[in-house]
C-alpha cells in the first residue's frame, strides 16, 4: 500500500516537471534498467538512452490526464524499458538472452509504444512541413501556436488591417500546411 501512495505521488510530481520527483525515480529505477541493458548486450549509454525514452513515455502517458497505473512503477518502467531495449536490439540485430526474451509480458505497452513512435514521426513530419511551407505563414502560426501571441498583436506586427484578417490568413496558411503534410504522408 505504501509504495503505492509513492508511486502515485512520484507520479503527480513528473506530471508537474518537480525535479525532485524525477531525481527520485530516476533514482529508484535505473540501476534496474541499467542492469537489463548490460545483461542484454548493451552499453551505459545505450540505457541511459533506453531509460530516457521511457521516462517520456510515462510523461506523456502521466500528462494525457488518463493514464491509470495498474502495477507497481517499477514494473511499468521495467516493462516499457525492456520492450524499447528488445526493439531496439532487434534493429541492430543483437543477440537477446533467453531469460529477456522470454520473459512474459508483466504489463501491456505495446500499444503506447506504438502511439510514442507514431507521434514522433508524426512531429517529424510536420517539422518538414512547416519548413516548406514558407514565409509569412510559418511565422503567423509560430506567433499564434508556438509563442500563443493575440490575433490582434499578429494583426500589428505582420501587417494586417485587423485581427479578423489575420485570422483568415492564418486559417489559409493553416490549410496549406495540411495539404502539405497530407503529401509528406
Amino acid at each position: 500500500m505504501r509504495t503505492e501512495i509513492n508511486d502515485q505521488k512520484l507520479l503527480e510530481g513528473l506530471a508537474q516537471n518537480d525535479r525532485k520527483a524525477i531525481e527520485t525515480i530516476y533514482r529508484q529505477h535505473y540501476n534496474m534498467v541499467q542492469s537489463l541493458i548490460l545483461s542484454n548486450s548493451g552499453y551505459p549509454d545505450d540505457a541511459r538512452d533506453i531509460f530516457q525514452e521511457a521516462m517520456i513515455v510515462l510523461y506523456e502517458k502521466v500528462t494525457s490526464g488518463s493514464f491509470e497505473l495498474n502495477s507497481q512503477l517499477k514494473t511499468y518502467l521495467y516493462s516499457v524499458c525492456r520492450r524499447l531495449w528488445l526493439k531496439r536490439l532487434n534493429q541492430m540485430h543483437r543477440k537477446v538472452s533467453p531469460e529477456v526474451e522470454n520473459l512474459e509480458q508483466t504489463v501491456p505497452v505495446e500499444e503506447e509504444l506504438e502511439a510514442h513512435e507514431q507521434r514522433n514521426k508524426d512531429f517529424l513530419l510536420m517539422e518538414q512541413s512547416m519548413n516548406s511551407l514558407g514565409e509569412p505563414c510559418k511565422s503567423l502560426l509560430e506567433a499564434y501556436y508556438l509563442e500563443k501571441r493575440s490575433m490582434v498583436e499578429i494583426a500589428g506586427d505582420f501587417g494586417y488591417t485587423n485581427a479578423d484578417n489575420a485570422k483568415n490568413q492564418k486559417y489559409k496558411c493553416l490549410m496549406r500546411l495540411k495539404k502539405i503534410f497530407n503529401q509528406l504522408k
